[in-house]
């Protein structure tokens, strides 16, 4: 139970060379080896070829090269797949990873400056809700054409798997209701649902107030089909090829992802919590959790991939890349992916991540197949979904107290809402013995109530409910841990969110153990 410091650090450092590539989710084994892709562009293997070698020397097993970039060749397709070949040769797995929309802003870093960031001149720009422009993240003619026949000459390469980048959406930015809310998209809008033109109205105005009404969903599916279609031309544009989807931090309905719609193809769980500003505190890394494991519900595990990222590229530690390793460990997602945009984060992260890497695989053998269970409900809802602003409750997850993932409301247990779900709740008739907690006025109830998300609030939750945690593996201490319990593995991982060592208190029944662990650290409890 005891890792010194020297281990920790070092095994930190293996997660986080990457750049522009992602994995291979069948190759992750039902026993739940964990597997490592990294994503590299051809800008950073020209200047550093050795970080293949670094890369696999550490464990990695798969990496990701850049194609076809919104509209664009970034760098021609003969080189691409010499690079493939390059890293085929080495042992790696070598697939690609497709951008087809683009970004609204700069998000792929490059150092030279001279990589194209939108989409060709005849490209259409999105539309927001207030009439401004923007590139990317928008459908119009001729987008899905040429990423079809982009995928047509990739296959011609023999590449096998293609992953789209999570621009490949229909929101500019987490948490936004998206759409391209242009003529041509009205008028293709009101046409379909037969509504008259003052329609229009009434829909900007849900949106602005994110109420979820009839014309506010049929705006959000009609969006959600655009994007579907545009995904399954090019899975039938090139059959040999199978697709996959990196979805964005929170991606659901409300952004145009359909998520029912990617079951079954490869699938990255979305986190954004890319540097240490954002990493370092303890909700940033309890919202990164939350996210993934909402995602987790529409994928198997040999199929997800994380989303271990970095931007800019030198702004997220070794340290926090690989404390980042534990979120796909508690959520049994077999496939790290490591990515930084066009610029990798520095080779020196390697010599912390590659004992990570190796702790954490030894983590997840144990605990693959097992499902984290606890009084706490992780509830990401329909509301959430459609038109949340992507805000949970997450401290939750950091209470030391066990919990679960749920997808509908439950019969029992703590609840914790969000805004958006509150509010939708609060009209329905709910399972009595269910205790909900929200941040505003949510569901009635002799269980109900409404707090501040904080730590010192959900840590005196926790001493208030001391009873009904008599059978529940616990965290003592109020300290920031996250405490994932697997009943069936008779196992429980904590992951300490602090930046100093901890000696912590696991309490069962009348057993107490003690568990000291590392800065950001994360290690395994058998229970007797």
């Amino acid at each position: 139970m005891r890792v010194n410091r020297r281990t920790f650090l070092g095994a930190c450092a293996a997660a986080g060379a990457g750049c522009c590539l992602g994995g291979n989710a069948h190759s992750a084994t039902l026993s739940g080896k964990r597997q490592f892709n990294l994503s590299i562009s051809i800008e950073a293997l020209e200047k550093e070829p050795e970080r293949l070698d670094v890369f696999a020397k550490a464990g990695g097993t798969h990496v990701w090269v850049p194609g076809f970039f919104y509209g664009h060749w970034p760098v021609p397709l003969d080189k691409v797949c010499a690079w493939r070949r390059r890293a085929m040769d080495m042992g790696l797995d070598a697939q690609m990873i497709n951008i087809p929309l683009g970004h609204p802003g700069d998000a792929l870093g490059s150092s030279s400056g001279a990589f194209p960031l939108t989409g060709p001149k005849y490209w259409h720009n999105g539309q927001r809700p207030d009439g401004k422009l923007y590139s990317g993240t928008s459908l119009h003619e001729p987008a899905t054409e040429e990423n079809v026949a982009a995928l047509k000459e990739i296959a011609k390469c023999g590449v096998q798997r293609v992953f789209v980048d999570d621009d490949f959406r229909l929101a500019p930015s987490p948490g936004q209701i998206g759409g391209c809310f242009c003529g041509e998209h009205k008028a293709d809008f009101l046409k379909k649902g037969g509504y008259a033109e003052s329609a229009w109205a009434e829909l900007l105005d849900c949106v602005e107030r994110r109420e979820l009404s009839p014309i506010l969903r049929a705006w959000v599916e009609y969006t959600c089909d655009q994007l579907t279609a545009c995904f399954r031309a090019q899975q039938a544009a090139a059959p040999t090829i199978e697709m996959g989807n990196m979805i964005m931090y929170f991606g659901a309905e409300k952004a145009g992802i359909r998520l029912t719609d990617y079951r079954g193809v490869p699938f990255r769980v979305g986190e954004m919590m890319f540097h240490d500003e954002a990493f370092g505190t303890v909700k940033g890394k309890t919202d990164e959790l939350y996210s993934c494991l909402f995602h987790r519900r529409f994928t198997t595990p040999e199929l997800a991939y994380s989303e271990t990222t970095a931007y800019p590229s030198d702004k997220l530690s070794a340290a926090n890349m690989a404390a980042k390793l534990a979120v796909s460990t508690i959520a049994d997602v077999r496939n790290t992916m490591f990515m930084s945009g066009l610029t990798p984060f520095p080779m020196a992260h390697w010599d912390v991540l590659a004992p990570a890497m190796r702790h954490h695989t030894k983590l997840h053998e144990k605990l693959a197949g097992h499902t984290p269970k606890g009084p706490f409900k992780h509830y990401w809802g329909e509301a959430s979904r459609y038109v949340g602003d992507d805000q949970p409750f997450s401290l939750c997850l950091a209470s030391g107290v066990p919990f679960e993932v749920i997808d509908a409301p439950p019969q029992e247990g703590w609840v914790f809402l969000s805004d958006a779900d509150a509010k939708q709740l609060s009209t329905q008739k709910l399972p009595e013995k269910a205790r909900w907690v929200s941040r505003i006025a949510g569901p009635q109830g002799p269980g109900a109530r409404v707090m501040e998300e904080s730590l010192e609030d959900v840590f005196a939750l926790k001493h208030e409910i001391a009873d009904a945690l008599k059978d529940v593996p616990h965290v003592v201490e109020d300290k920031p841990v996250v405490c994932a319990w697997y009943p069936t593995a008779n196992a429980v991982l904590l992951w300490n969110l602090s930046e100093t060592r901890e000696k912590l208190t696991l309490r069962m029944g009348a057993t107490d153990r003690t568990v000291e662990l590392e800065a950001l650290g994360a290690d395994i409890v058998e229970l007797v």
